[in-house]
């Protein structure tokens, strides 16, 4: 997400990411660190690297009150491609986590993303809101920004609502469908809709990936040329430790 490729519209992504945020209260040690590799980075939908590899990392500490802080990293190409001076994302956040009965779990939290030096009329740090309500294998999320959103002018209060489950088919394997809506407050024309179905495979304590993603949108800003919203597929490799 940034002037739209700005919207780093999806790691779980699966790449929080990273994309995706992790579920950090559920590990033993509170402190872990991650690292990937991803032939593109999606975000919502939106390639963030002009579909071209990513180098990811992370790490990540987790209370067992259930309060957790972390740090993740990708490079980028969205940036500097468009006129700026970036060429890494780093996003840090803080949140809490709990199960409040009856199978459903609560996680609320603040996420900044951070883009050293970009240098662009309107800058692409953006700040979020959000929360998530998880039953089964299902995960409905809210994010709502507090600032403007990924270098659109006046685009503060811009939301993403996102509807996703993972499955564990057996064997190693998880099936994780996703769609997701990304509105930007006051610029409505590049608001649109994105989707993804990920399979994923631990073996040898790494975790390789596998996804379609898929947007409703044909997005060239910061892209060169090149449509950074175009159906595609991804592929990944991450470490955990």
């Amino acid at each position: 997400m940034k002037p739209f490729a700005a919207l780093r519209a999806a790691a779980l992504t699966l790449t929080i990411a990273a994309s995706a945020l992790p579920a950090l209260a559920q590990q033993a040690n509170p402190l872990s660190f991650n690292v990937s590799v991803t032939s593109d980075y999606r975000y919502r939908g939106i390639s963030q690297t002009r579909l071209k590899p990513a180098l990811q990392g992370g790490v990540d500490y987790a209370h067992s009150s259930g309060f957790y802080v972390g740090a993740w990293g990708s490079t980028i190409k969205w940036i500097s491609d468009g006129g700026g001076d970036a060429d890494v994302e780093i996003d840090t956040y803080a949140g809490y986590k709990t199960e409040v009965g009856g199978g459903v779990t609560v996680d609320v939290g603040f996420l900044r993303y951070n883009y050293p030096g970009n240098d662009l009329p309107v800058s692409a740090n953006t700040n979020e809101l959000y929360g998530a309500v998880s039953f089964g294998p299902a995960t409905l999320k809210y994010s709502h920004s507090i600032s403007n959103l990924f270098g659109f002018a006046d685009s503060k209060n811009s939301t993403y609502i996102d509807l996703s489950a993972t499955f564990d088919v057996g064997g190693g394997f998880t099936l994780t469908p996703h769609v997701g809506h990304q509105k930007v407050k006051n610029n409505s024309a590049f608001s649109y809709t994105d989707y993804s179905l990920t399979v994923n495979k631990d073996w040898s304590g790494f975790t390789f990936g596998a996804g379609f993603v898929a947007t409703n949108t044909d997005n060239y800003i910061g892209g060169k040329g090149k449509d950074l919203g175009k159906n595609g597929v991804v592929v990944s490799v991450k470490k955990v430790f």
